[in-house]
């Protein structure tokens, strides 16, 4: 819940779950590192992208 914003703060777990589970993406490993590319016309594309990014943003816990 730490990186969810607006809309989607305020949605219940299960629809959440529906969000994530449902996106479409590829996971695909080069080298040591895995990438996961999620399809850019998926409704819920953008939301996943943002909240991932505030979630690295925050601060290591000590």
């Amino acid at each position: 819940m730490l990186a969810l914003s607006g809309k989607a703060r305020l949605w219940a777990p299960c629809r959440l779950r529906l969000c994530l589970f449902t996106a479409a993406g590829q996971l695909v490993t080069t080298g040591r590192r895995r990438i996961l590319r999620l399809v850019r016309h998926w409704p819920w594309t953008g939301h996943i992208t943002a909240d991932l990014e505030r979630l690295t943003q925050l601060p290591a816990p000590d």
